[in-house]
């Protein structure tokens, strides 16, 4: 997922000149750029996980987040998402019941450090959950009126256009990585695009609503292709957790 950053300047497209706005929401997180460091890290790493596998799930957004909905919490090279509102009791449901996982939990606030910048930063109030692995996911949502691309943290001029077209676009990323060990697992994503005509947004309302219906959507898709994942990692190393766990010791 290529992360975009729109710090410096906000572009403003007119829909019609009415003098409300719409801020789009900040950005998602490149997953390479929070896993540990160095190449060779990666080939060294052995998977440690014993199964049945408990696992903790967190999301993360580009560092300052926000939206209408959310502001991310800690200061660090990205921020973490507490609450869920694209999630649903049924996505995480799913999840539980997958074939040997012991059991599924987010990541409080009050375990998150301020200043995160990797993932190892969330390894550590995962083991305090005693989670086996952790499920990082990210969600990077980009809007598109009348052919222009809108990154995060722009301003989208509220009013009546007719004739023009809008869509919105979001993806869900994410990396299943061993909480004792650092292993990377594997990585899915999932993308939905919720696409109207421009008159439809003419309220902050209305975009909102396609917002959280593109990114609801892929949080949805997400589940199910992690659900694949899952499966290979199960069948790859759900046999094998005796002789992992004595490896990494």
């Amino acid at each position: 997922m290529r992360k975009t950053i729109y710090l410096a300047a906000i572009a403003i497209v007119g829909l019609g000149g009415c003098g409300q706005h719409y801020m789009t929401p900040g950005g998602g997180v490149s997953m390479l750029e929070i896993t540990d460091a160095d190449l060779k890290t990666y080939y060294e790493t052995r998977p440690a996980a014993a199964f049945p596998a408990s696992i903790a799930v967190v999301r993360v957004q580009d560092s300052g987040y926000q939206s209408r909905s959310h502001h991310g919490y800690g200061h660090g090279r990205y921020t973490v998402i507490t609450t869920r509102d694209i999630e649903t009791d049924e996505h995480f449901e799913k999840l539980q019941s997958l074939a040997n996982v012991r059991g599924v939990a987010p990541i409080g606030r009050m375990l998150i450090p301020v200043n995160a910048n990797t993932v190892k930063d969330l390894r550590v109030p995962a083991a305090k959950l005693h989670a086996d692995m952790i499920l990082v996911y990210s969600v990077d949502t980009s809007f598109n009126v009348d052919g222009k691309q809108l990154g995060p943290l722009s301003l989208i001029s509220l009013g009546l256009i007719p004739n023009k077209k809008a869509h919105v676009t979001a993806t869900v990323a994410g990396v299943l990585v061993d909480v004792r060990t650092g292993y990377i697992y594997g990585t899915t994503e999932a993308t939905d695009t919720q696409q109207q005509r421009g008159t439809i947004w003419s309220t902050q309302t209305a975009i909102e609503t396609a917002r959280m219906k593109a990114e609801r959507n892929a949080f949805g898709g997400f589940v199910g292709e992690f659900e694949k994942l899952w499966a290979v990692v199960e069948s790859n190393y759900g046999d094998k957790a005796d002789v992992q766990l004595s490896d990494a010791r």
